[in-house]
């Protein structure tokens, strides 16, 4: 698919743009720059704990777990809806999302959903083409003007009160893996199970934010923004292909060829198998059909 091109006229405004943005004032939110710096610092305790059979263990199954709760209940379902769910379901859901330390439920999905709205334009939370690399990756979170959760701009989610209830806590279900864990295993176990992976995901989260929209990769789809695929991350991140996401947000299915992996997918594919999700959309696909029949 090729590129849209863009004359000199709009680049040039688009230049103009991007100063202005760039111009505006920072507030930082200290607290969550400290809990976020310690979080990293915690996981200089491996140095002295070092790592076992066990250790490695416990990662894998932290890791794999919270990240089928990232890209699985954050992304596909709070933020685009793409399959169905009872409600029960949905509050585990939150959950698992919420192992990850990337803020409430709610929160995620409505800055993930405003993102989409104004994805790549002046209005964008964390474009890099807008507001800078830095900022992209992970200074807009730490930004004191994108804290607050705007529940009204999401009545689909913050009509149930348990998610509400989540979104405001959203930190006590790591505080109970991490003590969890140190109680059962010790303190290696913890650092491994709780705060490593934390850092990891956090990374594949900033590294989407802001080198999947500006340099490498491929693009598939002729989107109107600068999304792009880069097959490692998106593999590693368990099917993020980010340009297909956003030529098709709302589909469960990320991957469009049999050599991009979508682990996320496949496991909402065993979870429909049980029962447990339903209605799981995969909007491009009659597309694709459409393109190798014309």
């Amino acid at each position: 698919m090729g590129r849209a091109q863009t004359s000199g006229g709009d680049a040039a405004r688009a230049g103009e743009a991007a100063g202005e943005v760039r111009a505006r004032k920072v507030e930082l939110s200290w607290s969550a720059v400290a809990a976020y710096a310690t979080v990293h610092l915690v996981c200089l305790g491996a140095i002295w704990t070092g790592v076992d059979r066990t250790m490695l263990i416990v990662f894998a199954v932290c890791y794999a777990v919270r990240l089928l709760g990232l890209t699985v209940a954050y992304h596909r379902y709070f933020s685009h809806r793409a399959f169905k769910t009872s409600r029960a379901m949905q509050l585990v859901l939150g959950v698992l999302g919420a192992l990850t330390l990337q803020g409430g439920v709610i929160w995620w999905a409505e800055t993930h959903r405003r993102h989409h709205r104004a994805a790549d334009t002046p209005d964008d939370l964390h474009s890099p083409h807008y507001l800078g690399f830095w900022y992209a990756h992970f200074g807009w979170f730490l930004d004191k003007k994108h804290r607050a959760t705007r529940l009204e701009a999401v009545p689909d989610l913050s009509r149930y009160p348990e998610l509400v209830w989540l979104d405001t806590w959203h930190f006590v279900p790591f505080v109970a893996l991490a003590v969890g864990l140190y109680a059962a295993l010790g303190a290696g176990a913890m650092i491994w199970g709780a705060f490593i992976p934390t850092v990891i995901l956090w990374e594949y989260t900033h590294w989407v934010q802001s080198m999947s929209h500006m340099l490498g990769g491929y693009r598939r789809w002729d989107s109107p923004d600068r999304s792009r695929n880069h097959w490692i991350l998106a593999t590693i991140a368990f099917g993020e292909f980010h340009n297909n996401h956003h030529r098709f947000p709302s589909s469960a299915k990320q991957s469009c060829a049999w050599w991009e992996p979508d682990v996320g997918y496949w496991f909402l594919r065993a979870l429909a198998a049980l029962g447990l999700v339903w209605s799981v959309r995969v909007p491009h696909l009659n597309e694709e059909r459409e393109g190798s029949e014309a």
